[in-house]
């Protein structure tokens, strides 16, 4: 183990988890939809599910071809840079966002999630490289746990410019812990040797990757229905996380400040609740506790169809915090065994494609909760994502 390089990849976890707190979760997504976009008739879910979706599909498509440049051509650690800073100056940035300027948060917002995206491409492929195999579990545990922290952290450094309805301070406090916190990252963790190729040539070489990639999956039965299977439950899992803020804002009158501490209780919960389903996934494996989360995030799901005080929402999202975490991170684990029993080749394909699945039903959710213009309607709709999980089967011995 190297463990200076463990430590600067460690804290880039908590550096990135006050972009995905403040501004993806809780307040740039509440802001944007209810005082720059305005959601009385669903027009602010509409640009914000675009936000995500444009953002996600930029990073869908040049992920692999990134990828392969990075690892071919030794630039893995200058795009971790250049990633994180379009990230971290889009941020900033957001301060500038008055009410009304909706294409110019729009523009900011894609931009500062695909430098976020992008860089954790990046950011995961350190991770064979800084411990033997059977320490990078621990490490990767190391990285989730402090990545709570700096949700937490973020959000109680943003919570008294909000309470002073200053929130471009808010915005700037994030692009700066981000800045900060990335900084070890820069400066430790390096490309390893070895050979390189000029630049076109990794891509050429990434389209290829990309093309072997999909082959495999469509000749193997258990990889096919996999993603399949995933497109809808983390997606589903997702959305609801996106859009949870703007719900609680415009359905239950959560000021922007009750918002954080809301946010705040449910990544604790969803700490202890993975904590809790270790037990359980060493004992019957990944796949029973993936459908007993994914169960568990269904009837939260539609009891929060029937909310009627915010008191009853923070129960609910206390129960969905709890089996946030082991839905989240056992699904990457379902999929690397299936992928070591495919004997993938190139696996960094693989999640790049998983990046291109999580992209479609964003625009969807935005597109019908416009439509429907109510969102107690559109909870329901979240339901219907998750329920598509069950076709799932065992993977195969």
């Amino acid at each position: 183990m190297k463990p200076r390089q463990v430590i600067a990849w460690v804290l880039y976890d908590f550096a990135n988890s006050a972009f995905a707190a403040v501004i993806m979760a809780t307040i740039y997504s509440a802001y944007y939809a209810q005082h720059v976009v305005g959601n009385a008739d669903g027009a602010g879910d509409l640009w914000w599910g675009r936000v995500v979706s444009v953002s996600m599909a930029v990073v869908a498509l040049t992920a692999p071809f990134l990828g392969a440049l990075a690892d071919r051509s030794g630039l893995r650690r200058r795009l971790l840079i250049a990633f994180t800073l379009l990230s971290v100056g889009a941020t900033a940035l957001m301060a500038s966002v008055a009410p009304g300027m909706i294409v110019w948060g729009f523009v900011l917002g894609v931009l500062g999630n695909v430098g976020f995206e992008g860089a954790l491409v990046y950011y995961n492929a350190y991770l064979p490289g800084l411990a033997p195999p059977g320490l990078q579990g621990r490490v990767s545990a190391w990285g989730f746990a402090v990545g709570y922290a700096g949700s937490i952290v973020a959000l109680m450094v943003a919570l008294p410019f909000v309470r002073a309805e200053a929130v471009g301070g808010a915005f700037l406090a994030t692009a700066a812990l981000f800045a900060g916190f990335a900084l070890p990252a820069f400066l430790v963790l390096h490309t390893a040797p070895g050979p390189t190729v000029a630049a076109r040539e990794a891509l050429r070489q990434g389209g290829r990757d990309v093309r072997e990639g999909l082959r495999l999956i469509l000749r193997h039965r258990d990889l096919r229905r996999f993603f399949a299977a995933y497109l809808f439950y983390e997606d589903g899992v997702n959305t609801v996380v996106a859009f949870s803020a703007i719900f609680a804002a415009q359905t239950l009158g959560f000021p922007l400040a009750q918002l954080i501490g809301l946010y705040v209780v449910v990544q604790v919960s969803a700490l202890l609740g993975a904590l809790a389903w270790s037990w359980p996934t060493d004992r019957l494996g990944p796949r029973p506790v993936v459908m007993l989360t994914l169960a568990q995030w269904a009837a939260v799901t539609v009891a929060a169809f029937f909310v009627q005080t915010p008191g009853q929402f923070y129960v609910l999202a206390v129960a969905a915090g709890t089996g946030l975490g082991a839905a989240r991170r056992l699904g990457g684990g379902w999929l690397l065994a299936l992928f070591l029993v495919a004997l993938l080749p190139a696996g960094f394909f693989a999640l790049s494609w998983r990046e291109r699945m999580r992209r479609l039903s964003r625009e969807a959710r935005g597109v019908l909760a416009f439509l429907a213009g109510g969102s107690r309607r559109r909870i329901l709709q979240e339901l219907a994502e998750l329920a598509r999980l069950l076709p799932e089967p065992a993977p195969s011995s």
